[in-house]
């Protein structure tokens, strides 16, 4: 819709009044608007409405027209000042970067510049005043002048001369030095015979206890199993108690193959009064497992016992020690071939026994407190046995340990009196 302007309204007729814009004698002649106003007035509409809507929106569309002109407006301004701005930057900018130009090429120019120049003149090969070549003029004195001085302090033959000092010294050091090896020397021959002696002493006392029945077996021989030597060790012992001793680790019996070694009690002269299963284990159980096999070894074998036999003390379970009874029927032994001993091994043995007995019904004729003391007084022997083995462990590897230090020690000594010898022979060193 266009609105062409009324030349027959004079300013008279157009008024604001308060919030409101007053016309008088207003008329168009616009065609659309003249379709519009009689389609409205053919639908019963006030045409007051249609004409205060068109002057509202055309009142809108000036005013956004006029923004839209002010924005131009602006945005060419705009442009046309960085336009300017631009210019006068570049043109900034080049006179700058000729005069860094002429700066650098004045400063380090390769045949006019300053710093070549002054490079050339302090560090140039052939100028006199160059600082490497000044360098070297003062190293040179200094070593000619450090040379001369040394010289003429390790000649001279009075107390300045530092050598001579130091040659005196290295002689006191090394007698003084060889004196106090001789006695050590001495001092450590009179300790390692008294220590041979109390050795000596010891293993007499340790064979006295540990001597075995001479049956038992020595169970070192190759090809053997560890339950096999255990095995041998407890058919030995078994032997000369009156007792028998099967292995039966291969058979089946309750329903299972735990125990190794099933003794029974004075078998050899009548019927058995008891059984006791040994099981042998050349690896560390835990506490739980170790009490589980040895109870599943006395149900199955139908023993009334149960003894666990293991190389050394390592190999014992965790709060498990040897030769502690638990239960009232389980007990962990050791047994080491190799060590020719099964004296811990028959103490659990005759232990295991001396229980099954006194529960039998013939065990009410057993002195049961005779029992107990005894096998307390067996144990307390047998800690000091293992104790005696230990010092003898220990006191051998120290005479190894101190043989070695005698050798070490005599080598150093034989170098020192080389060099003793050295120093007093002056002839020699100055040959050498």
């Amino acid at each position: 819709m266009s609105v062409e302007p009324i030349t027959s309204i004079t300013a008279e007729q157009v008024r604001l009044l308060g919030d409101q814009l007053l016309i008088d004698g207003l008329t168009v002649d616009d065609e659309a608007t003249i379709t519009l106003a009689r389609e409205r007035e053919a639908a019963g509409e006030s045409l007051d409405a249609l004409v205060s809507q068109a002057i509202e929106i055309g009142a809108r569309i000036l005013q956004r027209e006029q923004t839209a002109s002010d924005t131009e407006f602006v945005k060419a301004e705009f442009e046309r000042q960085a336009h300017e701005v631009e210019q006068q930057f570049n043109e900034s900018a080049q006179k700058v970067t000729d005069g860094f130009k002429t700066q650098i090429d004045a400063t380090f120019d390769a045949d006019a510049g300053l710093l070549p120049k002054l490079l050339d003149r302090h560090f140039g090969e052939n100028s006199s005043s160059a600082v490497q070549n000044q360098v070297k003029a003062l190293v040179e004195e200094m070593l000619r002048t450090h040379r001369e001085a040394l010289t003429k302090q390790f000649t001279a033959d009075d107390e300045s001369n530092p050598l001579i000092q130091f040659q005196k010294l290295t002689t006191e050091i090394i007698k003084q030095a060889s004196e106090q090896q001789a006695k050590q020397l001495l001092e450590m021959n009179r300790t390692i015979t008294e220590m041979q002696k109390t050795i000596a002493g010891s293993e007499a006392e340790a064979e006295g206890a540990e001597k075995l029945a001479e049956a038992e077996a020595r169970g070192t021989a190759k090809g053997r199993s560890y339950e096999e030597q255990v095995a041998e060790a407890i058919a030995a012992i078994a032997q000369g108690r009156g007792d028998s001793a099967e292995a039966v680790g291969e058979k089946t019996e309750g329903g299972g193959k735990k125990g190794d070694v099933v003794v029974e009690i004075e078998a050899q002269g009548g019927p058995a009064r008891g059984r006791i299963a040994f099981e042998a284990k050349n690896s560390r159980l835990s506490r739980n497992d170790a009490i589980a096999t040895l109870d599943e070894a006395r149900s199955q074998r139908s023993a009334g016992y149960a003894v666990l036999v293991v190389p050394s003390d390592a190999h014992a379970p965790a709060k498990f020690n040897p030769l502690e009874e638990l239960h009232g029927n389980k007990i962990v032994v050791t047994f080491d071939p190799e060590t020719d001993s099964s004296l811990v091994l028959e103490t659990g043995y005759l232990l295991a026994r001396a229980r099954i007995l006194m529960a039998s019904p013939e065990g009410e004729e057993i002195d049961g407190v005779a029992v107990r003391q005894a096998a307390g007084r067996a144990l307390d022997l047998l800690k000091k046995v293992s104790g005696i083995k230990s010092s003898l462990t220990a006191a051998s590897n120290q005479i190894l340990k101190t043989s070695e230090t005698v050798d070490d020690l005599a080598n150093s000594v034989r170098e020192q009196l080389d060099e003793i010898a050295a120093l007093t022979n002056p002839a020699s060193s100055e040959d050498a």
